[in-house]
């Protein structure tokens, strides 16, 4: 799509034009994210939900009709700043479960984002340009001939109205504000009683906290290390499939951009075993805190470990000319599976212990869309800052001649450094954050001391 819009003024340069589409979705995401949140705590998480819904239906489509990079690039922006959903969904998710079912409940957010993720790939690779690809089909129309990637935006289209739709008719509002108690009054008050009624209504609305009453050191220190295990994740998910394609030779692993592919793929297999049923079973065991300190360690290895893949692809490229079936190729791809799938296992145990984190240090469930929004504005800003580092040290690197930590290894060693200190951090979080506070601040509302006798 970039190199159709005649922007780039070599091959070299499509990455480029390539990212800033990709990093202006979360630019404006970054600027909006905590409003929304905010504003779903006062007029509910329904409407802002179904705000985000039709305003991604409408970005897809200026996306896909888009004949000129900045129009792309308005449409991305578009997408980015209606984007409020995403954090709101997870406060929906927690009002909606309780202790029993929250971490799985939880796992089921990180999960519909991978299958999602791809989904949309394979139809975008499948269907854009359908002229070309399926002339048998296409090649009459005029539309697609004009706009050669609205296809693919169209079905991504027909899966967002069936979510609006689905959202108007069957969603009920999660956000229950609970009606004022009423208490036995004795004669004389009662006229008073009715005379401040409505003063009582006002008050018995539940206390939203202000910013700074919200981020208390504990929710400081869980959102710092979301911030640094962000900026990691952001900069190896970047990284990976360029180090993959990577000649040996500059410490990559020489993939085709089919076995890139097929890598990310068999890997992502695994996701559906970990969230929806590993996952629930070691937050039970072992509670949230823990299971997000255990990912964290698993990604130390993992990311000093992939680096040395090189050298196996390095020898497979001596042998033979590369034979697609020697034993040097199936010990790599051995390794490389088990370390991607190590990863996988790290990311899921993280990012959904973080989203269970998130919503259990909130003091209320009216402070819930706050929270998220403050977690999803951490998450927003490190999809720009982690890519963009991620290219300037792996070109770097691969530029010098420098030894061992400087050389390929550099990017991965950073990546392992920041998830280490990262738990540092997240070592001396208390296990209080295990608990869903909101539900606690519930339980103690309908326990009225005063209609115990």
């Amino acid at each position: 799509m970039v190199r159709d819009f005649g922007v780039a003024e070599s091959p070299k340069d499509i990455a480029f034009y390539a990212g800033m589409l990709f990093s202006t979705f979360s630019v404006f995401q970054t600027m909006t994210v905590m409003y929304w949140g905010r504003l779903s705590d006062r007029i509910g998480r329904k409407p802002v939900i179904m705000i985000g819904l039709a305003g991604n239906l409408i970005s897809s489509i200026l996306f896909g009709t888009s004949k000129t990079f900045k129009a792309a690039l308005f449409a991305r922006s578009f997408n980015g700043l209606m984007a409020g959903n995403v954090a709101v969904i997870k406060s929906v998710v927690a009002e909606i479960s309780d202790d029993t079912n929250r971490p799985r409940m939880m796992a089921l957010l990180p999960l519909m984002w991978n299958v999602g993720s791809f989904a949309g790939t394979a139809v975008g690779g499948l269907f854009a340009d359908p002229v070309t690809q399926y002339p048998s089909l296409f090649g009459n129309s005029k539309l697609f001939k004009e706009f050669p990637y609205l296809l693919p935006c169209l079905i991504g289209c027909f899966t967002t109205a069936a979510g609006l739709l689905i959202g108007l008719f069957r969603l009920e509002e999660t956000l229950v504000r609970s009606p004022p108690r009423s208490k036995p009054l004795s004669a004389s008050s009662s006229a008073a009683t009715l005379d401040s009624e409505n003063t009582s209504l006002v008050s018995s609305a539940p206390h939203r906290r202000t910013a700074r009453e919200l981020l208390t050191p504990t929710v400081i220190s869980v959102m710092a290390t979301n911030v640094i295990i962000c900026v990691s994740i952001s900069m190896a998910e970047q990284a990976y499939p360029i180090f993959a394609a990577t000649d040996p030779i500059d410490g990559g692993l020489g993939f085709d951009t089919r076995s890139v592919g097929f890598s990310m793929a068999i890997a992502s297999i695994a996701v559906l075993y970990i969230q929806l049923i590993a996952y629930p079973r070691l937050e039970r065991k072992h509670g949230a805190l823990k299971c997000y300190q255990n990912g964290q360690k698993i990604m130390i290895p993992f990311y000093l470990a992939l680096p040395f893949l090189s050298l196996l692809a390095a020898r497979i490229a001596e042998e033979t000319a590369g034979a697609p079936f020697s034993f040097t190729n199936g010990v790599l791809w051995t390794l490389l599976i088990f370390l991607l799938l190590v990863r996988v296992t790290g990311t899921v145990l993280m990012f959904t212990s973080i989203n269970l984190l998130t919503v259990n240090m909130a003091p209320t469930r009216a402070d819930l869309g706050f929270m998220n929004g403050a977690q999803q504005l951490a998450m927003s800003a490190t999809r720009i800052v982690g890519p963009v580092l991620s290219g300037i040290i792996w070109s770097w690197s691969i530029k010098h001649s420098f030894p061992f930590p400087f050389d390929a290894h550099l990017l991965w060693n950073i990546c392992a450094l920041l998830t280490i200190y990262a738990l540092h951090i997240s070592n001396r979080i208390p296990d209080s954050v295990n608990t869903f506070e909101a539900g606690k601040a519930v339980d103690n509302d309908r326990a009225d001391p005063d209609d115990q006798v």
